[in-house]
């Protein structure tokens, strides 16, 4: 048999190991491509070894924490994968938090080194002498030894260590909009299912996967781990542009992608989108983010390849998916239960509810974080347990379950309007919203209310400038809404504030109406 299709076979391995298998296989693949840039499976298993080694030199062991906090690249999955052959947790941290977070967050983690790009040096700065880790330069200008001279001699081996499936493989920090957000601890246990897609959705060889999503997030993870272990080629985009990116995946035959709803949103409303070649496409993923039913279709219509749909979280639990060019009858909802996964929808009370009630939504699976990192009292209140006594994660998130078993999302528990002593979902108001044509994007919070306790408000992004007057959107919305969920302020914004993934960050419009902005 194959000697990785037998290790994809075991009961438990892990990631590294694939990468050093392809490079005994294939050693001329590329495996990673970055701008002009790129580099084989037998070169980039070489790099992790030297990055390892210096790791195991500087006294790095199992349990260990190394961070990187930098843009997609090359060296960026180099140092991704050496870690983890120390059998240390890699920390990958997102560019864009304050620098207080990331010193805060680099502290937390207990990360013995730190690997940054010049951008991030740069904004690290103010903060840099609180940093504590060795700091290690992935290109000119960025603070630290660089990661050329750092590295052990070329063709050095790091000791062999023994990985055991509850050893932690990486710590991701939630996307908190303040304070300092959990680390999310995932064990090589948890990512191993991750490695396993080859078969179903054709991470083989022949994928070659674009990448424009940030590496530290775990949407981007649970694409790029298939893709190298599958022994294809990846193509980073460190900054996401639409025009980039169709030019990208028609000159290198992009087969894969995974993508935020805002960027399919984005590409489509590209003006030449239909003058690229995509052809070569075989599927699109989407993750992290509201999808809506009409945007679904229209990739399914314009976009050549399948599209599938995951629901999840970060922490794990349950994932659904929805195969959307078989199901084009349920593009309103996020799917079913993936195999092995078992999802459930609760009631305040703890208690089960039955198909087409909502609640909030609680998943178990082989992929479920091992906790929050030093947080055992966050960690408990994330975690819901059945009658039969089995640990689920919970979402946050409201959904009601139809008769064939397919999921729909209202909204976040947290989102949910309570006004007049009715609960009011945002997601319900926002599909109003961008039913009218002259909106392009929208998004409902609540706001404090003197008569109602809460009242919804939209913010709307306009198809083209003086496409509508706030108060002609607000009555046609008003007009499709019950009496209990009319919109009382609508509000016209240039774009809507998202995280890198593109989840809204709703408290930040709270905040911009509360000051009278």
């Amino acid at each position: 048999m194959d000697p990785i299709k037998a290790y994809a076979e075991q009961s438990f391995g892990v990631f590294p190991e694939f990468i050093r298998l392809q490079a005994q296989a294939r050693p001329d693949h590329v495996a990673i491509i970055c701008g002009d840039a790129q580099i084989t499976y037998a070169g980039l298993d070489a790099r992790a070894d030297r990055i390892a080694a210096a790791l195991q030199r500087d006294g790095v062991r199992p349990g260990g924490v190394a961070a990187i906090c930098a843009l997609s690249s090359i060296d960026y999955m180099a140092f991704f994968i050496g870690t983890l052959r120390t059998g240390a947790a890699i920390a990958p941290l997102s560019p864009s938090a304050t620098p207080d977070q990331l010193q805060a967050m680099i502290a937390d983690c207990g990360a013995s080194h730190l690997a940054t790009d010049a951008g991030v040096s740069a904004h690290l700065s103010e903060a840099s002498g609180a940093v504590e880790a060795k700091r290690l330069a992935l290109d000119p200008g960025a603070e630290g030894q660089a990661l050329d001279d750092w590295m052990a001699p070329e063709g050095s081996k790091p000791e062999v260590i023994e990985i055991t499936p509850d050893m932690a493989f990486n710590i991701i920090y939630s996307s908190g909009t303040t304070g300092v957000p959990k680390g999310i601890v995932q064990s090589f246990k948890m990512r191993w299912p991750h490695n396993h897609l080859g078969e179903t959705v054709g991470f083989g060889p022949q994928a070659v996967a674009l990448v424009s999503t940030p590496l530290y997030s775990n949407t981007t993870l649970v694409h790029v781990l298939p893709t190298l272990a599958g022994g294809g080629t990846l193509v980073l985009m460190p900054k996401f542009n639409a025009h980039a990116y169709l030019t990208l995946a028609e000159q290198h035959h992009v087969t894969h992608t995974m993508l935020v709803p805002v960027q399919y949103q984005r590409i489509l409303a590209e003006p030449d989108f239909d003058q690229f070649d995509l052809s070569a496409y075989t599927l699109k993923f989407c993750t992290s983010a509201p999808f809506s039913a009409e945007l679904k279709a229209e990739v399914l219509k314009r976009w050549p390849g399948g599209l599938i749909e995951y629901y999840g979280m970060t922490e794990g639990g349950g994932t659904c998916a929805l195969i959307a060019h078989q199901h084009p009858d349920k593009l309103h909802t996020v799917g079913q239960p993936m195999p092995g996964h078992d999802i459930r929808v609760i009631g305040p009370d703890g208690s089960q509810l039955p198909p087409g009630e909502i609640g909030e939504v609680v998943g178990r699976s082989g992929a479920m974080m091992t906790g929050y990192h030093g947080r055992s009292d966050k960690t408990r209140e994330a975690e819901w347990f059945s009658p039969e006594g089995e640990r689920f994660i919970r979402t946050g998130d409201l959904a009601s379950v139809d008769e064939d078993g397919f999921f729909t999302i209202v909204g976040r528990a947290k989102d949910m309007i309570i006004s007049g002593g009715m609960n009011i979902y945002p997601a319900d108001l926002e599909a109003i919203l961008l039913d009218n044509p002259a909106v392009a994007d929208a998004s409902v919070v609540g706001v404090p209310s003197k008569d109602w306790g809460e009242t919804p408000v939209g913010f709307v992004c306009l198809a083209e400038p003086g496409a509508a007057e706030p108060a002609d959107i607000l009555a046609a919305a008003n007009a499709k809404l019950g009496k209990m969920q009319r919109l009382s302020d609508i509000r016209i914004i240039d774009t809507l504030p998202r995280s890198a993934i593109g989840k809204v960050l709703k408290r930040e419009l709270q905040e911009v109406y509360a000051a009278g902005e």
